[in-house]
């Protein structure tokens, strides 16, 4: 089955994607063009999803071709599927039919939810508003899609869209290619038979909204604020209605809390004629949706929009600058940065208003800043959020601001914080992870009262209503008294149920991120206790296996282990592929596996057993390994493999869920030639270039150069290196060197040079110093 599957979808001609490396010219070309927002949008066609996968869902990169602002507060697509269920995308590949353009709040590559979205759609001839009933054929071949502009034709009913955008509105050209009837329609999605819908035929408008559920804690319960959206039509009509299945209630202006509702206006229109709409959205009400529309779109048409969002688009990716003889590879480049700034999402108004965290009690106002929700932190904390920090470290440290606004507001640090609530979605408190590294790398201050809500969520668990709802570490008491999560602790309140080891083994990254933190702000005492909890990550590990096992209470490991199966103590993955993940203490796992040759041939045996898997973020760091245990030339080695054979210009080209762009993120760290394996250390491990020059724009003014003849060529090895001119041996990259600018100079090569970078002295940051 996984064989058919790849020979269908590799097999898919992607047009587009060699329009974008064949028509962009090397000399005065933009940066947007290279994007490819296909890419992701079929299942995968990589062989380590194939093998590692369990599903369709896991082996989906879970991407739409989004039209939006980077980080918008609603994302423009077309809609091939009418839900907002959960690990359903708004737009697959594969299918056939548009049933409409929707303002969505999807977060991009996961398997969550949409929620408080709504859909517009343009008919000719007879009234259909029925999602499936009113879905159009359309062709790839007539589908064009970039970032800042969506344009396809709607076979069925010869209507021409076009689709851009701001940061909270949309903007749509609908173009009739017959003269007749012709119908906008348009619906909240919601799944839960409610939302509301009101005709103002006398203003052109079409409002209403979505009320948003939440999943994970509290499944099924209102979150406490709506999907609101207010769209003005430039075409005045006098026939309009709402529906409600296939009942069509003509001339009535409103209709809520049903199953399948919506309105619509319909026309008479000319041989091509164009009628436009607006649609302005916002999570606090239809006014302060109409108020978003009239500051962000008074004036604006829909040309100079669109060449709005594409200057957007360009300045951000043209802060780093690739050069080199591959195209695809830059296609490839570009449309992960596209991918890797989509969100986290702006949830409030242009005024700065929003509603409250966990419930929506109360309305609350960002300022000058913006307030951002939808962290997929189990992800992002990785290399997106690291990312962040590099390139746009201003808004990098709003989203760290808007984390502990919701700790202010809801009383604990979020674990993982989407629709505005608490979730325990996954595993980890990897906020402070992300935190650790703003603040590690001076992006952030930290008041004594946000550090109280870290060492909160470190040390205390809230009462039994508050942590069924989702705040607090999962299983703490248990980490706390054995040092481990034994395997009697089920860990029932929480939608990942069990996974004690690989929940042991993140806890105890965690803290190390939070001694750093606070090491720095003089708080001796927590930061020696959090590094000894650091070391946690050794009690569930079997020096017999050389491999984690689930351990009991007693001390005793259980006797239900193949490391190379799924088990239930470990998340999304096999004990082997999680051995690898203790990011802060390389050198004391190497220790435990008998020193650096046995770490070696360990890690060895692990690749030869065909076990990484990279479309699952646990195992994201193991590639850059090698350059713990004295062999950076294996890790060059591995990092080009996976950039070749895990990405691809195809529509199944990414290798697993996206996850808000973690998947993206680590290939733009990758082909710029280093990668944050332990955010909250200021080090990025270096594993090589993969462009001929590379130019990095920070927001300081500074710019780094990395020159690496030969690598967009094949010469993927490391021969020598010089930073500033001066000869340079470490394996790794200071962060703050690194943003103070200058010249990486390497030398590159098509075979490995087995001494540079080897010596202990050249290697990255362990907490283990022997």
């Amino acid at each position: 089955m996984n064989l058919s599957r790849l020979l269908k979808y590799s097999s898919i001609p992607v047009a587009l994607v060699f329009v974008f490396s064949c028509s962009v010219k090397s000399k005065g070309a933009r940066y947007v063009d290279f994007v490819n927002p296909l890419i992701g949008t079929a299942p995968s066609t990589t062989l380590s999803a194939l093998q590692h996968g369990e599903d369709e869902k896991e082996n989906n990169a879970q991407v739409v071709p989004y039209v939006t602002v980077p980080f918008g507060m609603t994302n423009w697509t077309a809609q091939t599927k009418g839900t907002e269920t959960k690990c359903i995308a708004p737009y697959y590949y594969t299918d056939k039919k548009i049933s409409g353009f929707r303002g969505s709040h999807w977060l991009s590559g996961s398997c969550v939810q949409d929620y408080g979205s709504m859909t517009i759609m343009p008919v000719s001839g007879k009234l259909k508003c029925q999602t499936e009933d009113r879905a159009s054929h359309f062709s790839h071949d007539t589908e064009k899609t970039t970032p800042y502009n969506y344009n396809v034709k709607l076979a069925d009913y010869k209507i021409d869209v076009n689709m851009t955008a701001t940061k909270r509105c949309g903007l749509f050209q609908f173009t009739f290619e017959n003269s007749g009837e012709a119908h906008i329609v348009v619906n909240p999605n919601s799944d839960e038979a409610e939302g509301f819908i009101q005709i103002n035929a006398d203003k052109n408008e079409i409002v209403g909204y979505n009320p948003v559920h939440r999943i994970y804690q509290g499944w099924g319960d209102k979150a406490g604020f709506s999907g609101y959206f207010v769209v003005k039509l430039s075409k005045s009509s006098s026939k309009f209605g709402v529906y409600q299945n296939d009942k069509i209630l003509e001339g009535n202006t409103q209709i809520s809390d049903l199953e399948n509702i919506g309105g619509y206006i319909s026309f008479n229109v000319e041989k091509g004629e164009t009628i436009e709409a607006k649609i302005g959205t916002s999570f606090t009400s239809i006014e302060q949706a109409r108020k978003n529309l009239e500051a962000e779109t008074k004036g604006l048409d829909f040309a100079k929009a669109k060449d709005n969002l594409k200057n957007t688009w360009e300045n951000l990716l043209s802060k780093v600058k690739v050069e080199g003889n591959n195209q695809d590879d830059k296609v490839k480049f570009y449309t992960a940065m596209y991918h890797s700034y989509l969100q986290p999402r702006t949830f409030n108004d242009v005024d700065g208003t929003y509603v409250s965290f966990n419930g929506g009690n109360q309305l609350m106002n960002s300022g000058k800043e913006d307030y951002f929700t939808d962290f997929s932190m189990w992800d992002i904390y990785r290399s997106s959020l690291p990312l962040f920090n590099m390139l746009t470290p201003k808004v990098n440290g709003q989203m760290m601001r808007s984390l502990f606004s919701m700790a202010e507001q809801g009383g604990w640090m979020p674990i993982f914080p989407c629709w505005n609530s608490y979730t325990s979605a996954m595993i980890g408190d990897h906020s402070v992870a992300a935190i650790a590294d703003a603040y590690m790398k001076n992006n952030i201050e930290i008041s004594d009262k946000e550090y109280s809500y870290l060492l909160q969520n470190a040390f205390q668990t809230p009462e039994n209503v508050d942590y069924v709802n989702g705040k607090g570490r999962r299983a703490l008491a248990s980490y706390l008294k054995y040092g481990y999560i034994p395997l009697e602790d089920e860990v029932k309140e929480s939608f990942h149920q069990g996974e004690q080891v690989s929940r042991t083994l993140e806890y105890a990254f965690d803290d190390f991120a939070l001694s750093q933190i606070a090491a720095k702000k003089g708080d001796t005492m927590n930061a020696r206790l959090l590094k000894k909890r650091a070391l946690n990550y050794q009690n569930v590990y079997s020096v017999a296996d050389s491999c984690v096992r689930g351990r009991f209470a007693d001390g005793t490991f259980t006797k239900d282990f193949d490391k190379f199966i799924r088990k239930s103590y470990i998340t999304e993955g096999t004990p082997y592929q999680y051995t690898w993940y203790v990011p802060q203490d390389i050198k004391g796992l190497m220790n435990l596996m008998g020193g650096e040759n046995g770490f070696n041939a360990n890690l060895d045996r692990f690749h030869a057993a065909k076990q990484y898997w990279h479309g699952n973020e646990p195992g994201h760091q193991i590639p850059f390994l090698y350059n713990y245990s004295g062999q950076p030339w294996k890790t060059q080695e591995l990092v080009n493999q996976i950039m070749k054979t895990e990405y691809s210009n195809e529509v199944g080209g990414l290798s697993g869920n996206d996850d808000a762009g973690q998947m993206s993120a680590w290939y733009v760290f990758s082909a710029l030639g280093f990668y944050p394996v332990a955010p909250s250390v200021p080090q990025y491990v270096i594993s090589g270039p993969h462009f001929d020059k590379i130019t990095l724009s920070f927001e300081n003014g500074k710019k780094l150069i990395i020159n690496a003849k030969g690598a967009s060529s094949g010469n993927n090895y490391i021969q020598k290196l010089r930073f500033n001119g001066v000869e340079y041996d470490k394996n790794y990259l200071d962060h703050f060197s690194v943003m103070k600018g200058g010249k990486l100079d390497f030398e590159m090569g098509n075979q490995p040079n087995k001494t540079w970078g080897t010596t202990q002295e050249n290697r990255p940051f362990s907490l283990s110093k022997k």
